[in-house]
């Protein structure tokens, strides 16, 4: 049995900076989000993600993929987007078994609304308290540990 290869302590540093960021940085783009919007931070990477495409769709498979989510959460999360109407499931007609998942007019309103504040938000709590030399290393940083998760990433599953 291989011995566990711990981590040396200033890679754990590194390691528990990065996740507590992430969760404090999240939790308060959700608070300020809401506060200033009807959607909720999953609504929002959801609407985001949609409105990236030129035809506001994705299919459902390649919707959790990019979401990083489960295929069942975002099901679940998509049925109520839908019930509030910011998002319609479509068939596609090349794959009886698929589907879309599009924006609707009330969904692109919704976004156009949250998108100044959450941007504001997101330079205030995180931009601004970094240097252009640092925002540059976290953004190629994160490239690299992106790629490294999408290395050996089977989609014949989908």
């Amino acid at each position: 049995m291989d011995e566990t290869k711990w981590l040396t302590e200033s890679q754990e540093r590194a390691w528990r900076a990065l996740q507590y960021m992430q969760m404090r940085l999240t939790a308060q783009l959700a608070r300020e989000l809401a506060a200033a919007s009807g959607l909720t931070y999953q609504d929002y990477v959801v609407l985001v993600a949609l409105t990236d495409q030129l035809d506001g769709k994705l299919r459902l498979f390649e919707l959790s993929e990019h979401l990083g989510w489960e295929r069942s959460r975002l099901s679940h999360h998509i049925a109520r987007m839908a019930e509030r109407g910011l998002v319609v499931k479509q068939k596609c007609n090349s794959d009886r078994r698929g589907s879309f998942v599009a924006i609707t007019d009330k969904g692109r309103a919704e976004i156009e609304v949250a998108a100044p504040s959450h941007a504001a938000s997101v330079r205030r709590l995180f931009v601004d308290a970094l240097s252009p030399d640092q925002l540059e290393a976290i953004g190629e940083a994160s490239s690299v540990v992106l790629e490294h998760l999408n290395v050996g990433t089977d989609h014949s599953l989908n």
